[in-house]
């Protein structure tokens, strides 16, 4: 699958199978904001990433998905690291799927996401 955004920032997809997905992204200088730790940008595309990863293997042929909502919480900062995202589906409803993610680094949970695709 083509996935330039991915590319650019060094995302990996480690695991994907239907309803769940694993990825990561190894932290490093182009990830920093001004105040050196990882941008929210950054931690939001790993997230939305993800969701996508465990949504896409539930799609019939020609079936598209796209991210219509993401409520993030950021608990801690990131400065170094690899920060890990799990992904599951939650509920996939005729038009909307819920999936929920956790970024970790380490084994400290430094983001929760819900997200809202259809």
């Amino acid at each position: 699958m083509y996935r330039p955004c991915a590319e650019l920032s060094g995302l990996q997809t480690t695991e994907q199978r239907s309803r769940f997905s694993r990825c990561e992204l190894t932290i490093d200088e182009k990830h920093l904001n001004p105040h050196r730790v990882a941008h929210g940008a950054v931690l939001h595309a790993l997230a939305d990433t993800g969701t996508g990863a465990a949504l896409y293997p539930r799609l019939t042929d020609g079936e598209l998905c796209a991210t219509v909502q993401i409520i993030m919480n950021y608990f801690e900062p990131v400065q170094t690291g690899v920060v890990t995202c799990t992904s599951e589906v939650i509920n996939r409803g005729k038009t909307v799927a819920h999936i929920v993610s956790k970024l970790f680094v380490a084994e400290v949970l430094v983001a929760p996401a819900s997200v809202r695709a259809k």
